[in-house]
């Protein structure tokens, strides 16, 4: 036998082996079961469970978009393959989910698979595969019930052959998802704080922008029994999404249960208010919280934290930085400019204005690790969330237009050491990197550069 026959049945071979996996692959999808459910008859108290459960899991954020109807999807999401566009989840029958049974749903919501194929994990079906019976059914019957149906066509995926192939998710599910079980309380915790993990671990999938992620893109803790990872801090979207546990500068060490249970209801307290995705997070879902379940997730995040005495500092302040600024010493990089651009918002201790511009002293967001979400507001500005609560809205306006590098980098490295913060130093290249970044996402956006 020749060469090139040989390379033809081995070609052949390897088409074989791979149909064959994928049909393993589908087979064990169809065999995944979804023990607990109970298909009924919606009552009206059930489809405003739903309703609520939905408003917690966020899925008004990704699946409806300005104009259209809401949850008929569209909304364009960058992933590192392409772009990925998200579904009509309302209840036509043609375009969304009109004829899912329950069990379909279900598949979906918690075990990441839809009508057969797998889903991309960018819908955090590995957060979602807690949810419990009860819940997964009063969210089918909000979804079939209670959203009204709109027969908007789903937008294909931006994604170029052969990444567009979807087989290879059943791997990445089979290797990094969690097994869809119902969420159960660990005896370390409290009932109340057990009902704040069911929420941040579960619907609320906190994890899947606060906790770093591996190689393949997998979330490297789902729950806090996975590890100290868990809600550690991670990039996202060019931002950086701060630690919530309480473990020293750049964490919620010294935030209380009740700024906490304040900032998920209202965007903002007297540490912080919210930026980026999150004020996206809090508009369509946070907001929503009952006091009781808000207060329930803040006692919960409390305790995240090392058992090791002594691990958990609490920020002390230092009028060093605003002593030189009200005698106008600004020979520090950085104080000239933060006299000029910031401190009329933030004021010159850093103290902020609670509610409209943020503090800047012992500021999580401003001590974490990375510099990158105080360089992106910088460059690119940034809105408070419009909530129910707290209906003013205030903006800092982008000043990338008319700030280098160099200063960028000198001003981001003065707040980050001043008034008793004690975080790294920012270099010009650090904000060049990210300026071109921003500029990248804003152009696949339709938008001009910063």
């Amino acid at each position: 036998m020749n060469r090139r026959r040989l390379f033809g049945w081995g070609g052949l071979g390897v088409i074989v082996v791979l149909v064959a996996a994928i049909a393993v692959a589908e087979l064990g999808d169809r065999s995944a079961g979804s023990p607990g459910l109970v298909a009924g008859a919606a009552t009206p108290a059930q489809i405003a469970r739903g309703e609520y459960l939905a408003k917690l899991g966020d899925c008004a954020a990704c699946h409806s978009i300005p104009s259209a109807p809401a949850f008929s999807g569209g909304l364009r999401m960058s992933i590192p393959i392409g772009a990925l566009y998200t579904t009509n989840i309302t209840p036509d029958p043609t375009f969304g989910i009109g004829k899912f049974s329950l069990a379909d749903f279900d598949r979906a919501l918690r075990f990441g698979v839809s009508k057969g194929h797998t889903l991309y994990p960018a819908m955090p079906y590995p957060s979602y595969s807690s949810t419990t019976p009860d819940d997964v059914a009063a969210l089918y019957a909000y979804f079939r019930y209670g959203v009204k149906p709109a027969p908007i066509a789903n937008r294909a995926n931006e994604i170029p052959f052969p990444l567009s192939m979807r087989w290879p998710l059943t791997y990445w599910r089979w290797l990094f998802a969690p097994e869809a079980v119902p969420f159960s309380a660990p005896p370390t915790l409290t009932a109340e704080a057990a009902r704040g993990a069911y929420f941040v671990e579960g619907l609320g999938h906190c994890g899947e922008c606060h906790t770093p992620r591996g190689v393949a893109m997998e979330v490297s803790a789902y729950t806090a029994r996975d590890g100290r990872a868990f809600l550690s801090g991670a990039s996202i979207e060019n931002y950086y999404a701060p630690s919530l546990r309480s473990e020293g500068p750049g964490s919620l060490a010294d935030w209380s249960v009740e700024d906490l249970a304040t900032f998920l209801q209202t965007g903002g307290n007297r540490h912080g208010i919210a930026f980026a995705s999150m004020t996206d997070v809090i508009v369509h879902s946070t907001q929503y919280l009952t006091p009781g379940d808000a207060t329930a997730a803040a006692v919960f995040l409390k305790t995240l934290k090392s058992s090791g005495a002594g691990s958990v500092a609490e920020f002390t302040p230092d009028p060093t930085a605003h002593a030189a600024l009200r005698r106008g010493d600004v020979g520090t990089p950085g104080a000239q400019l933060y006299l000029d651009n910031c401190a009329a918002c933030h004021r010159p201790d850093g103290a902020g204005y609670e509610g409209v511009f943020p503090r800047m002293a012992g500021n999580p967001v401003v001590e974490a690790d990375s510099a990158q979400s105080v360089v992106a507001i910088v460059l690119a500005g940034s809105r408070t969330p419009r909530t129910q609560s707290n209906p003013a809205q205030f903006s800092m306006p982008a000043l990338g237009w008319r700030l280098s590098d160099v200063e960028v980098a000198e001003v981001v490295t003065f707040v980050r050491s001043s008034w008793g913060n004690r975080a790294s130093s920012v270099s010009a290249a650090d904000v060049y990197g990210l300026r071109s970044r921003l500029d990248a996402q804003n152009r696949a956006r339709g938008g001009g550069e910063q």
